[in-house]
């Protein structure tokens, strides 16, 4: 549920409380937004959490990589960077959540510009991120539990309880519950991809980024984790955005997809749009299998019959 300009006052203690979780209020800013005088004056307003990005480039020694790229990925969607090996797409990302320093150009998170960031700025932005990674990243010597609840000890002073709390909920949400007591050698590739998504929300995060998520897996299996993250991002209106090159997923979630070439953007639509595009560059690289060409050729026809 999301409020526009209403008054804190107006809103039950329970809201107030979630609240203060999902916009992640330390303390001292909630003994101060808890003033009389302060609330009286306060207006609630729920940003439209999304990340615009304007003229970036990025070179190394010399070499471009991204060039003049510009693009937007909205909240509430499944936002998808797909390419060819080597067209710019993960060099992108790196951009996207910091770990990379453009050339030129700014990237915004609603209204603040990364790129003018200072460390400290960075590293509390970075807090309003989930990252879910290629190889799920898990830690073998930990249990299932304990690798969900690691971003909340890194980064909160809650306690235990609570940590194993939220940890349980996040569980519970990709359907995992039982699996608490186990460690990542013990469960399968599926498994360990939901229990990396579990981790990723484990901070409520703002911000979803996803770097192949059905690396290494079947495809039955690849369906259900694009359907859980699609699902979740609606769920929690999270502005997702997925470096993907499988055409499944394409398909499936695609709402909003960005096709990088050669460095640049090349194409941006949604996998609707994908079906009837004329884009050399794009048609190459998504219907390069016989099975994608003949569900074009289907599709194409079947708009000229109608």
């Amino acid at each position: 549920m999301f409020i526009k300009h209403t008054n804190p006052e107006d809103l039950p203690d329970i809201l107030k409380e979630e609240y203060a979780v999902a916009f992640r209020y330390d303390a001292e800013s909630l003994r101060e937004y808890e003033n009389r005088e302060t609330m009286k004056q306060s207006r609630l307003i729920i940003i439209e959490k999304m990340i615009e990005v304007r003229h970036l480039n990025k070179s190394f020694e010399g070499k471009e990589v991204l060039k003049n790229v510009s693009m937007s990925f909205e909240k509430g969607k499944t936002n998808l960077i797909i390419g060819r090996s080597g067209s710019g797409k993960t060099v992108l990302m790196k951009n996207l959540i910091g770990l990379v320093h453009p050339s030129s150009g700014e990237i915004f998170y609603d209204s603040r510009n990364l790129t003018a960031m200072t460390g400290k700025e960075v590293k509390a932005l970075r807090r309003e991120m989930g990252m879910l990674f290629q190889s799920s990243a898990l830690f073998d010597s930990m249990t299932v539990l304990e690798n969900v609840m690691f971003p909340l000890t890194m980064f909160t002073s809650d306690s235990r309880k609570d940590r194993e709390k939220r940890a349980m909920f996040c569980l519970e949400r990709v359907n995992l519950a039982d699996a608490g007591d186990l460690r990542p050698g013990e469960i399968s590739g599926g498994m360990m991809k939901r229990v990396a998504i579990a981790r990723a929300i484990a901070m409520n995060p703002a911000y979803l980024f996803c770097d192949e998520p059905n690396s290494g897996l079947d495809p039955k299996t690849s369906l259900i984790i694009d359907d859980l993250i699609h699902d979740i991002t609606k769920e929690y209106n999270i502005t997702t955005v997925i470096n993907t090159h499988d055409m499944n997923s394409v398909m499936n979630i695609g709402e909003n997809i960005v096709f990088i070439s050669e460095g640049r953007k090349a194409w941006e639509g949604s996998k609707e749009n994908i079906m009837t595009s004329t884009n050399a560059e794009l048609n190459d690289f998504v219907f390069a299998s016989d099975l994608f060409k003949k569900v074009k050729e289907v599709e194409s026809f079947t708009n000229e019959e109608g």
